[in-house]
């Protein structure tokens, strides 16, 4: 069941075509991971998906819903059904860790001030971090601390999709693959959607199911890992097929395509 459809996406930015005829589509409870070279349209195209921008063309449906033909109130409804995760955690400054989780419940829901406190040391709890940590600001924590306080805001809503840009950019090694680990299990605790946009080689060998290489303002290859790995697209070439990618395959075969993270 596809839960994100893009058809025929063309996008434009003045006389710039960023794509041209772009599509794929996205299956529930999978990790789906959007790879491409600088200026692809990687993030242009996840923008799209959660209606910060708008294509010039094409159809995008999400969760059975047209972007293209929806009402101000659906689409208000549609967005408290996913959550996002930003590049660089994108967390207000000036407000504690549990303030910016806290955001959303006090601007979309009614729940008590006990009840969304519960939920925000919940969430916390969720991805790793101490309740301490909710009284901190974003200033006094780690780059994998804010990461995942961050990934604790964009779950505040229970969504149903999850949307990841660069999740792992910016950790170490050890950090990156916890991050990873802390991902599939979310994953499959929660039932959710995972859409990430990632340059990550052991992210994508590890622990993504399906993914989209854009290249020529197209989808230049779509598919499982193995799949994508059969295109002989220069681009899919070049980012997979050099001798760190083939070391990083041969060790997935090796451990029977288990998840190595």
């Amino acid at each position: 069941m596809s839960v994100i459809e893009m058809k025929d996406i063309v996008t434009r930015f003045g006389t710039h075509l960023v794509h041209d005829g772009v599509s794929l589509h996205i299956e529930k409870g999978e990790i789906y991971a959007i790879l491409g070279g600088s200026g692809s349209g990687k993030s242009v195209l996840m923008k799209e998906m959660i209606m910060l921008l708008r294509p010039d063309a094409g159809e995008v449906t999400v969760l059975g819903r047209s972007l293209m033909q929806i009402s101000f109130r659906q689409a208000q409804a549609l967005r408290r059904a996913w959550g996002v995760l930003f590049q660089f955690g994108a967390l207000f400054s000036s407000m504690t860790i549990a303030e910016n989780i806290e955001v959303q419940l006090k601007e979309y829901t009614r729940l008590s001030r006990q009840m969304r406190q519960m939920l925000v040391q919940s969430k916390l709890a969720l991805v790793g971090l101490d309740p301490y940590v909710g009284g901190l600001y974003p200033s006094e924590l780690s780059g994998g601390m804010v990461k995942r306080a961050a990934l604790a805001r964009a779950l505040a809503m229970e969504p149903k999709l999850l949307f990841l840009d660069e999740p792992t950019s910016g950790l170490d090694p050890i950090g990156s693959r916890s991050f990873d680990r802390l991902i599939v299990e979310l994953r499959d605790l929660l039932g959710i959607t995972v859409v990430m946009i990632t340059h990550d080689l052991d992210s994508i060998f590890g622990i993504v199911d399906r993914m989209a290489i854009l290249a020529d303002k197209r989808v230049a290859a779509e598919g499982s890992l193995e799949n994508v790995l059969q295109s002989q697209h220069p681009f899919v070439e070049a980012f997979f097929k050099n001798e760190y990618a083939k070391e990083k395959y041969l060790n997935k075969l090796e451990a029977g395509g288990a998840v190595d993270v």
